[in-house]
């Protein structure tokens, strides 16, 4: 999904955006037991999302937020993903976003929707005053984290448009289905820092995952959601970062930037 396709259609005879903005932060618990618990509304979809890709309005115990909806039914056959997995998919990368303690992912859960079982996503509205392109080129540290995250869950589409900086300094990241390959297929945008050193920060980060994969939460969860050999892929790429110490490099065999980059 690109910036331009967060832009909201009218569904049926519901007008796009109808929910109240967020009052619940990213940051806050309560925003996954909202997503979980509440009562979804379609009020629009998201208009240039390759899978169906709905925008809605969740309620539950007097708190109310917008959210993304992505039906598994609505997702389309990919050659190198297997199908019905991309919704499984994106709360894994929330996860392992948890994980890494940065808050990169708004908050995700899979659950029955008015299409199905899917992904729901809280809803971050980025702010139009920020240049993504120049945001996605630049050296923020926010952005920098994002850089980490994407290789960790070897994000096969780091588009521009999946950055959402809703200014107040931190970097949100959305559109995580195309993660988790056994295949190194890391595509992005964000290629600033490739081949320089690990942060200090970002080596801490890591090792909470490793921890996490080797007899934490995390590997319980992650095996939930991915095959046996996605677990053991994300595991070494962990494991190589830790060793190496810095940005991976783009794959030589595998486009480095998605297209379109936006």
């Amino acid at each position: 999904m690109t910036q331009s396709s967060r832009d909201r259609a009218p569904a049926g005879d519901a007008a796009g955006g109808g929910a109240p903005r967020c009052p619940v932060s990213p940051r806050d618990a309560a925003a996954e037991r909202l997503l979980r618990a509440g009562r979804l509304s379609v009020e629009g979809r998201l208009v240039q999302a390759s899978n169906a890709t709905l925008y809605c309005s969740i309620e539950h115990d007097g708190q109310a937020a917008g959210c993304v909806y992505k039906p598994v039914a609505g997702e389309r056959p990919l050659w190198d993903f297997p199908d019905g997995t991309l919704a499984e998919r994106e709360v894994a990368a929330y996860e392992v976003s948890k994980t890494m303690g940065w808050g990169t992912v708004p908050p995700t859960v899979h659950r029955d929707g008015p299409y199905g079982p899917g992904m729901v996503q809280l809803w971050v509205e980025p702010d139009p005053d920020v240049d993504l392109v120049a945001l996605s080129r630049s050296e923020d540290e926010a952005v920098r984290r994002m850089a980490v995250f994407d290789a960790v869950v070897n994000n096969a589409d780091r588009k521009i448009g999946h950055l959402l900086p809703p200014g107040d300094g931190r970097v949100y990241g959305c559109d995580h289905g195309v993660c988790f390959s056994v295949e190194y297929k890391l595509r992005t945008v964000l290629w600033q820092w490739r081949g320089k050193p690990l942060t200090p920060e970002a080596l801490e980060a890591l090792a909470r995952v490793q921890d996490g994969l080797a007899d934490g939460a995390l590997g319980t969860r992650l095996s939930e959601l991915l095959t046996p050999d996605e677990v053991d892929a994300t595991r070494r790429r962990v494991e190589l970062m830790l060793k190496h110490r810095i940005h991976p490099y783009p794959p030589e065999d595998w486009p480095a930037i998605p297209w379109p980059p936006l």
